[in-house]
């Protein structure tokens, strides 16, 4: 049987404690997995075209985003389902589901990144990509792809756990492979000489290990639901379900990735050292967002969870909190962000153009964070509850029928130039908040998708 820990403490303990304990983890792994990218990004920095270097892994990355968007979205979904079959203490059908996330995460990863390696190149060049920044970008971009199942798979664990409630297995299996990769990222790239390409080779390295110990310990330890190979064989039944709710959020995830990539030709045509301040600001600003990123994602294991177990004013009550703490932490993070924003620039770029644009991007965001607090609630309510349409509309809102409209109308009725896609951001995220939060008030997303009647024990599987 499930342990009832986790379980115990999401749907009866202090909401509060509940919230900061299972955010606590992911913050610290997705602290961890950023400063890892600081620090990749310090290492590219250093190479003899380092300000085009650090450019192109800024420039390669929606791409990245918009490639595993699918597979992200079917792992939210995921965590949604678990989540409400462990609030109704339906252990069977929490196994089936975390099962077929397993095998489905990897055969589309591994079809993707075929792909990729494929069309890899002429999806970058549609992108405006052209001469070193093409050349570098591709040469990063191309190993990332070949290792794409080591991701994925990493993913479904994360994914399957989090559902549980359990956030510090993922959070330990996400640091090891982030020490492993500061580790070899200079020896690859200096030692070895393999440049760029020795980021992503680091990358991929320690990503296969961590997706090697996360499917170790869903098979052979009693930590929560235990798989069994039966459980890898396609259930028709249950990947419909999963990926009929996925399906909207993996939608959004793409739709969304896609905006960056659009955002990203805006950036880049102010020039090449635009887009390497552009990628520095997000960087530190990714940093700072940790506890609202982490809230998010606790949220949807609790308010899954309670609505499962038919307690909706607690998961209300879940949400209020949530928003409580994130918009207190962003503000200070936001502050903090303001006043240093010279000196962390300045760790990055000598380059002068980069550290003025740098900094004054960091400074309009700084202000905006704790709306993100906002907005990282909202969506991990509407994930949670497997309400991912909504997720959905106000991810993608806030870039195209927002954001990336107001980059228009700022470039072209103002003097702005590239401060116009600053103060879009800024603004965007006000716009959005106010739009989620009319429908958060609809109450909508107090709907479970998981009932008692669900029940995958006899249901036939592909190859029986």
């Amino acid at each position: 049987m499930i342990k009832n820990t986790n379980r115990d403490r999401i749907l009866k303990g202090d909401i509060k404690k509940a919230i900061i304990s299972l955010s606590l983890p992911i913050m610290l792994g997705n602290a961890i997995q950023t400063i890892y990218q600081v620090v990749d990004m310090f290492w590219v920095s250093r190479l003899a075209d380092g300000d085009h270097a650090v450019a192109a892994i800024n420039f390669v990355w929606p791409i990245i985003f918009v490639t595993i968007a699918f597979g992200i979205g079917i792992n939210i979904a995921g965590t949604s389902i678990i989540a409400q079959f462990i609030g109704l203490n339906k252990e069977i059908e929490a196994r089936k589901v975390a099962g077929q996330l397993i095998s489905f995460s990897f055969l589309f990863s591994l079809a993707l990144g075929i792909l990729g390696v494929l069309f890899g190149r002429n999806l970058l060049a549609a992108t405006g990509a052209s001469g070193t920044l093409f050349d570098l970008s591709w040469e990063f971009l191309a190993i990332i792809f070949a290792g794409m199942p080591t991701m994925f798979v990493f993913f479904a664990f994360q994914s399957i756990k989090q559902g549980q409630g359990d956030t510090l297995t993922p959070m330990i299996l996400a640091g090891g492979s982030v020490l492993l990769n500061i580790v070899l990222d200079p020896i690859f790239m200096f030692s070895l000489n393999m440049g760029i390409a020795g980021a992503a080779w680091a990358t991929v390295f320690s990503r296969a290990l961590s997706s090697v110990a996360g499917l170790y310990l869903l098979f052979f330890t009693n930590s929560g639901i235990r798989l069994r190979i039966q459980d890898l064989r396609f259930n028709l039944t249950v990947l419909q379900k999963i990926i009929r709710v996925g399906l909207p959020a993996a939608f959004g995830n793409s739709v969304e990735g896609f905006g960056f990539m659009v955002l990203n030709i805006f950036v880049l045509s102010f020039g090449s050292f635009t887009i390497a301040a552009f990628g520095i600001g997000n960087k530190i600003n990714s940093l700072v967002l940790m506890p609202a990123m982490g809230i998010g994602a606790a949220l949807a294991a609790i308010v899954g969870q309670n609505l499962g177990a038919d307690q909706i004013e607690r998961a209300t009550l879940a949400v209020k909190e949530a928003i409580k703490l994130s918009v207190t932490l962003l503000a200070i993070g936001g502050a903090a962000l303001f006043i240093s924003a010279p000196w962390v620039v300045g760790i990055f770029s000598n380059e002068q153009v980069v550290l003025e644009q740098g900094v004054y991007y960091l400074r309009v965001i700084s202000i905006s964070l704790p709306l993100m607090g906002i907005f990282q609630s909202f969506v991990g309510t509407f994930q949670g509850s497997g309400h991912t349409v909504t997720a959905m509309l106000i991810t993608t809102g806030r870039l195209w029928v927002l954001r990336i409209p107001l980059i228009l109308l700022l470039q072209n009725v103002t003097t702005l130039g590239e401060k116009s896609v600053w103060y879009a951001m800024a603004t965007s995220n006000l716009l959005i908040c106010l739009i989620a939060f009319g429908l958060f008030s609809l109450g909508h997303w107090q709907e479970k998708i998981v009932s008692h009647e669900d029940d995958y024990t006899e249901e036939l599987q592909f190859g029986q």
